[in-house]
């Protein structure tokens, strides 16, 4: 919740959803390893996503967080717009 409350208050991403606990199977340090982690998803613009991966990456007690980004290929306007005019002050 905490990445989410502080992506959202600064305006870096519209809104978020927390969801979880998800199983992540995945190498570390040389090994294989599985633990139980939450997923958070933000939306934000292509503009502003440099901004929220500073921010995520700055913030997460991880040295090397799982951050990436998916485009949005379809989506209502009048929640595009949202999204915008959330994270860009238009």
């Amino acid at each position: 919740m905490t990445l989410a409350g502080g992506a959202t208050s600064a305006r870096l991403a519209a809104g978020a959803q927390v969801a979880g606990p998800v199983t992540s199977v995945f190498w570390h340090l040389g090994e294989q390893g599985s633990s139980e982690e939450w997923q958070v998803l933000l939306y934000t613009t292509a503009d502003r996503y440099p901004q929220l991966e500073a921010h995520l990456i700055d913030a997460h007690p991880w040295d090397n967080p799982q951050v990436t980004a998916v485009p949005i290929v379809h989506g209502s306007a009048a929640y595009l717009a949202w999204v915008r005019r959330t994270v860009e002050g238009e």
